[in-house]
């Protein structure tokens, strides 16, 4: 693996500066700035999307595709500000692989990846209700392994205050039930950022996750009975 490829300084200091300067003039007249800094976080997705590429099945087709808009979309937002003061992305499992994905987030001091299924349809949260009503204790395996509570703690995501409709609140999976988002999100310093050796541990960061996945794609994948639904 490359480890010529890594994240600036620069960078970051580049977020610095735009989060106090969150106004168009100042963007214009920094556009140049943006562009080189862009270029390296671009580089820098690209080059994780080849190595990810190397385990999993991605539809996202370049680190330059996977990069998201600095511009926010301010239409329905009372918060104004035009430009987003982190560098994101995202790389979408193919659908093969039931969908899901992996996502990175670089801010000073608040950089993570993540993964997982943030808004599944009711169909998929109706089917993954219904494995761990069944079944909750493979799950429960995965999120009680050394390696997952060691680089994510415990599983994220939005949840219910009550049970779901057709469960009942005093179900032995409840705590699991409730959820209504799956995510697994693995937090990292600006040392490790712009270490040379944060290529490796962001591509090793997405590979722990994969126990996870491949959990959620089988659920996905199959109906109540197990037999394929692809």
């Amino acid at each position: 693996m490359k480890n010529d490829i890594i994240i600036p300084q620069s960078s970051l200091d580049f977020l610095t500066q735009l989060k106090e300067n969150n106004n168009k003039p100042w963007f214009d007249e920094h556009k140049s700035e943006y562009l080189i800094e862009l270029n390296h976080i671009q580089n820098f997705a690209d080059a994780l999307l080849k190595e990810l590429s190397k385990s999993d099945v991605l539809e996202t087709q370049s680190g330059k595709k996977s990069v998201y808009r600095i511009y926010r979309d301010i239409r329905f937002s009372k918060d104004k500000t035009p430009f987003k003061t982190y560098w994101g992305g995202s790389y979408t499992r193919a659908t093969s692989a039931r969908r899901g994905g992996y996502y990175f987030h670089l801010e000073k001091g608040n950089s993570f990846f993540a993964g997982g299924f943030w808004g599944p349809n009711a169909a998929d949260l109706k089917r993954i209700r219904s494995e761990f009503a069944h079944d909750p204790e493979s799950f429960r395996e995965i999120l009680n392994s050394k390696s997952f509570v060691n680089n994510f703690g415990t599983l994220q995501g939005e949840q219910l205050k009550t049970s779901p409709k057709g469960f009942d609140a005093d179900h032995e999976a409840i705590d699991l039930l409730r959820y209504k988002q799956f995510l697994v999100i693995k937090r990292f310093t600006d040392d490790e950022v712009l270490s040379p050796l944060f290529l490796e541990k962001a591509l090793e960061a997405f590979k722990n996750m994969r126990p996870f996945f491949d959990y959620m794609s089988e659920v996905l994948s199959t109906d109540v009975n197990g037999a394929s639904v692809l």
